[in-house]
């Protein structure tokens, strides 16, 4: 290992080292999590336009979104914050069933296939969305987004198994960013073009057609370029196959038909994967609050039309994406001081990611009605400064254990994702009126003491040497010896 760097310093892997074809690969990722959580955020925007002033129309009752006869997809509908709560958690019910077996598939199979097919029906269902709320109310939408989050399920633990596989050791950190910043360039043209697109001639069903129809055009890409591992690729050259390969963990990477059957027990009697569970569960119920309520909390609170509502809720995830490479920046910078340990790197940066944005939400809970640009301020600090966890627990998984890194990703995503699912509920039942900033204040200050314990627990048991378990045959080799933290970050 230690000769396979000296090499990428000395420039023996120069043409290797920057522009490659792993490099494609991330960058399809980035587009597959992007279109993934347009996806998702996109009823949250579509609801917004579909229910205008929440007011029942002429052709909707208090309850009940059924229409007359000459109803268009284009009437307003009057749902309740209760109906809302279930529309928008009801991905997650679905999303969290298929996250292990997910994760096993594609550590076993090759996450290739298994991202194009997930895609490809959720895409499809993404363009029934507008005619399933049509003619089956707000009943219908739910199973049919309880549906989409089966088809989601397998795309964080299918990325994390082909980043195991395709990342150099001391790339991760940078090529983990690339791949899953995606989530927020989605999230950010789902938000800022959702009104626009309301507006047009196209309605709000709108949001749905266009969304659903660019996944046809990345499937098309992702089968002509994208591989489960870089030895199965067409493209790649033998010198960044063998840079890839030598500058991997040595002795820990196992093909499909060598890896030992998953150590359920140890997995889970382990205290550094227990922790590592914990702190992505608290993190994706501060993250998925937020993510689906910033559109009704700035247009109850503040009183801001869809428009100009959908470019301001974009603004967090945009900060959060510039934010992500100011991290892995900074992380490089760190690096240098070889003092700092793998480990510190890690629990800084998700202390960043964590207990920032638990200040800003206590703040956010005491600001006054008028103090709209503060408040988008301080929303904006909350989601932007997140990005730091990529460089902290959403990589773990791999510090652990390479071999197993899409099944442990499959294990804390599921259950980070039973938040998920709780939080809109949650929002539903303390927010008995949308316009009361009382209800909306426990909502933060709840976001706010998870992010709190989660990484509190991260930091004391949180470990990044790879585990026994990860390759029972093997001789163990703690990578944080054997490989300098500027070389993982």
């Amino acid at each position: 290992m230690t000769t396979t760097l000296n090499m990428v310093k000395t420039g023996k892997y120069a043409n290797e080292r920057f522009i490659g074809v792993r490099h494609v690969q991330c960058l399809l990722c980035f587009f597959c999590l992007s279109l993934a959580y347009a996806w998702r955020v996109n009823l949250s925007m579509a609801l917004v336009a579909m229910t205008g002033s929440d007011a029942p129309s002429s052709n909707a009752t208090a309850g009940n979104n059924e229409t007359n006869s000459n109803a268009s997809l284009e009437d307003m509908f009057f749902f309740t914050e209760t109906q809302k709560s279930y529309m928008l958690s009801s991905f997650f019910w679905g999303y969290i069933v298929t996250q292990v077996p997910g994760g096993y598939v594609a550590q076993r199979y090759g996450a290739k296939m298994l991202l194009l097919s997930g895609l490809l029906a959720c895409a499809m269902l993404t363009l029934l969305s507008p005619m399933a709320v049509q003619y089956g109310g707000w009943q219908a939408l739910c199973i049919v987004r309880f549906v989409q989050g089966l088809t989601q399920g397998a795309v964080h633990p299918a990325t994390h198994s082909l980043l195991s596989k395709w990342a150099p050791a001391h790339e991760r950190g940078t090529l983990a960013t690339i791949c899953y910043s995606g989530s927020q360039f989605g999230s950010i043209a789902m938000l800022a073009l959702s009104g626009v697109i309301a507006d047009s001639a196209l309605g709000w069903p709108g949001i749905f057609y266009l969304g659903g129809a660019a996944g046809f055009v990345w499937m098309i890409l992702w089968y002509a370029f994208a591989s489960s591992t870089p030895e199965e690729n067409r493209l790649i050259s033998a010198g960044e196959l063998k840079y890839i390969k030598e500058s991997r963990t040595q002795g820990t990477i196992q093909s499909a038909e060598t890896l030992a059957p998953t150590p359920w027990a140890q997995i889970f009697t382990s205290k550094p994967f227990l922790s590592l569970t914990v702190v992505h569960c608290t993190h994706m119920w501060g993250f998925w609050t937020l993510l689906t309520q910033i559109p009704s909390y700035l247009k109850y609170i503040y009183g801001q039309e869809i428009k100009t509502n959908a470019l301001l809720s974009s603004l967090p995830y945009v900060v959060m994406m510039v934010m992500s490479f100011f991290f892995v920046w900074l992380s490089k910078v760190l690096a240098n001081q070889k003092s700092l340990s793998l480990s510190f790197n890690r629990k800084f940066f998700n202390s960043i990611g964590h207990w920032i944005p638990m200040c800003s939400l206590i703040a956010l809970g005491y600001l006054p009605r008028e103090n709209f640009y503060t408040a988008v301020t301080l929303l904006t600090l909350t989601v932007g400064i997140s990005a730091a966890t990529y460089l902290g627990f959403q990589v773990n998984h791999i510090d652990l254990s390479p071999n197993y890194a899409g099944t442990l990703m499959g294990i804390t995503n599921g259950a980070a994702n039973v938040m998920s699912a709780l939080a809109p509920l949650a929002v539903g039942w303390i927010v008995t009126d949308p316009e009361n900033v009382n209800d909306w204040r426990m909502v933060f200050f709840l976001a706010a003491f998870f992010y709190f314990i989660g990484n509190l627990l991260f930091v004391i048991f949180g470990r990044t040497n790879i585990q026994k378990w990860d390759s029972p045959n093997s001789p163990v080799l703690d990578v944080e010896a054997a490989v300098p933290l500027k070389s993982k970050n």
